[in-house]
């Protein structure tokens, strides 16, 4: 483990977003409460525009939604309003307050450039078992894809396998940090982003098997680099529908 002054030792599990979040040491998810659920969900709906800044959040149709009672969809709120991203109030109810769209971008912009510093010593650190689980995981995303899987919870996996080789728990932290602001689902929300994806996942396991730390920094910080396009053309998109 680190000590107080930043040297490597062994990380533990740490929080963060879509390609880095808490969970148990062989890459399962983690089981999640109601509140959990709907907590990660209704996240990315406000990062990514789906529901926007100056929306009224009505509990009843959320608990129908998600099938489940007002409580948890409630305590969802409260933790969301406790991260600045909706507004609780008595009188007014619940409020989308939302990211911008810049505060948006430069929250990947920081995760390609901590992704990119963790592959870069997870490829000096990694071990042949870390190595194996990699290439595990990768194998599966593609089936995943391939068949029209959810691979939400294994890209997370893939990602946070390699954090984990970095040995810098420090890192791991600014990592969750600003991956709570990022769409946890990413892929679901832009499936058009899959196939790229799954190529520069492939060039980042060849260069961790290779031990190539410049070259698994570059795919990595690209990798964030190419999600973060996708995103802008997102949020410039939906600026031209509000402005039709």
């Amino acid at each position: 483990m680190d000590s107080a002054d930043g040297t490597r030792g062994r990380p533990g599990d740490f929080l963060a977003g879509p390609w880095t979040v808490t969970g148990p040491a062989d890459g399962a998810a983690p089981y999640r409460t109601e509140r959990e659920r709907i907590l990660d969900t209704l996240r990315d709906r406000v990062l990514s525009g789906v529901l926007a800044a100056g929306t009224r959040v009505g509990l009843d149709a959320l608990a129908a939604e998600f099938g489940t009672s007002r409580t948890p969809v409630r305590e969802a709120c409260l933790a969301l309003s406790q991260e600045g991203l909706m507004r609780v109030a008595q009188r007014s109810g619940i409020t989308v307050v939302g990211l911008t769209p810049e505060a948006v971008l430069e929250n990947f912009a920081l995760m390609a450039a901590l992704s990119g510093l963790a592959a870069q010593w997870a490829a000096r650190d990694i071990t042949e078992r870390e190595r194996l689980r990699i290439r595990e995981l990768n194998r599966e995303i593609k089936v995943a894809a391939g068949s029209g899987d959810d691979i939400a919870a294994l890209n997370w996996a893939f990602h946070r396998e390699i954090n984990r080789a970095c040995r810098s728990p420090k890192l791991q932290a600014m990592l969750g940090d600003v991956g709570r602001m990022i769409p946890r689902r990413f892929f679901e929300l832009f499936p058009e982003h899959v196939p790229c994806s799954l190529g520069e996942h492939d060039e980042l396991v060849a260069a961790l098997d290779h031990g190539d730390g410049v070259t698994a920094r570059r795919v990595a910080e690209g990798h964030f680099e190419s999600a973060s396009r996708v995103l802008r053309q997102h949020f410039e998109a939906k600026g031209r529908d509000g402005d039709s």
